[in-house]
């Protein structure tokens, strides 16, 4: 078995209140090939701790160690703070939390998820994600969500994402941090 994937450790980041059916469903195909460090509802206990501090149990207690950021791109992910503090996060290169492979995957609820990659709407995804998304040596990929065989078509997505964390050039995280979650049409995406 030379030539064996290695089971990584992968951070998924998603809209809880949309996707979370999504979640469940790639972290059971992918149960045996990945180790799966994403939040989950009731991880963070205290709703009432001041935002840094949300920011850093995500950082330091779930992306630290993942080597892969899987973004599930359901209609409204684009609008949530979380998801972008998480892809931040995720491409971010420091000692104690290297940078992350960055991989999207749309879901079958987005608007676009029947459309070829270049009639897809960039605002409709969130916005660190499609600074880092584009030419054949991006940083960061997005791929429809597969209809069946999930594990066998995310896999060498994942992989893929992991040899191109350190292979293509530095991430755009130039963006400023959400604040708060954006608000307005989710079909209309940011401007």
């Amino acid at each position: 078995m030379a030539n064996a994937i290695p089971r990584h450790k992968v951070f998924i980041s998603y809209y809880h209140a949309d996707d979370e059916e999504y979640k469940r469903r790639l972290v059971q195909a992918l149960n045996s090939k990945v180790i799966d460090k994403s939040v989950s509802p009731g991880d963070i206990h205290d709703e009432n701790l001041p935002l840094d501090e949300i920011r850093r149990i995500i950082r330091d207690d779930h992306i630290a160690d993942a080597v892969v950021t899987i973004v599930l791109i359901g209609p409204c992910t684009w609008q949530r703070k979380h998801v972008d503090w998480e892809i931040s996060a995720s491409v971010i290169d420091r000692r104690n939390n290297e940078r992350c492979g960055l991989v999207g995957l749309l879901l079958p609820t987005h608007p676009d998820y029947d459309k070829l990659p270049q009639e897809r709407n960039p605002h409709l995804i969130p916005p660190r994600l499609a600074c880092n998304i584009g030419e054949e040596d991006s940083f960061a990929a997005v791929y429809k969500w597969p209809r069946r065989r999930v594990a066998r078509r995310v896999m060498p997505k994942v992989q893929r994402a992991f040899q191109r964390k350190d292979e293509t050039p530095w991430p755009d995280n130039g963006l400023d941090l959400f604040v708060d979650n954006r608000s307005g049409d989710c079909m209309k995406g940011w401007q």
